[in-house]
């Protein structure tokens, strides 16, 4: 397994995705949104995993003037804004190769081999 997890040192739901893999002693690597942000090609992959760009958004985020400027854009440009401000991206983001699930989700961590 190649496990990348994306999140904030300071998300909750991070740091249970983090200790999942720890206590399996499955090697994983934490990047930091706040530090490096996704590239286009890691974010186009998790979005095709996961079933399309509204399941990647923390709708409950605290930067509601973005979430509802992304509401109202035209459907084309929805994934460039949520690019440009990937602090609205519900955490974590877990990817194990073509694989991918995003929030806390150990209920389908386990089936990956």
């Amino acid at each position: 397994m190649n496990i990348q997890i994306f999140g904030t040192t300071k998300c909750f739901e991070t740091k249970k995705a983090q200790r999942y893999f720890k206590e399996r002693n499955i090697k994983f690597q934490l990047i930091d949104l706040k530090e490096k942000e996704m590239s286009k090609g890691e974010f186009t992959s998790v979005r095709q995993s996961v079933g399309g760009l509204e399941k990647m958004i923390h709708m409950n985020c605290k930067d509601q003037e973005t979430i509802n400027l992304i509401k109202y854009l035209a459907e084309e440009d929805r994934e460039e804004k949520v690019m440009e401000n990937q602090h609205v991206l519900l955490t974590p983001i877990v990817r194990n190769g073509k694989l991918a699930t995003v929030g806390f989700q150990p209920e389908v961590w386990k089936n990956w081999k």
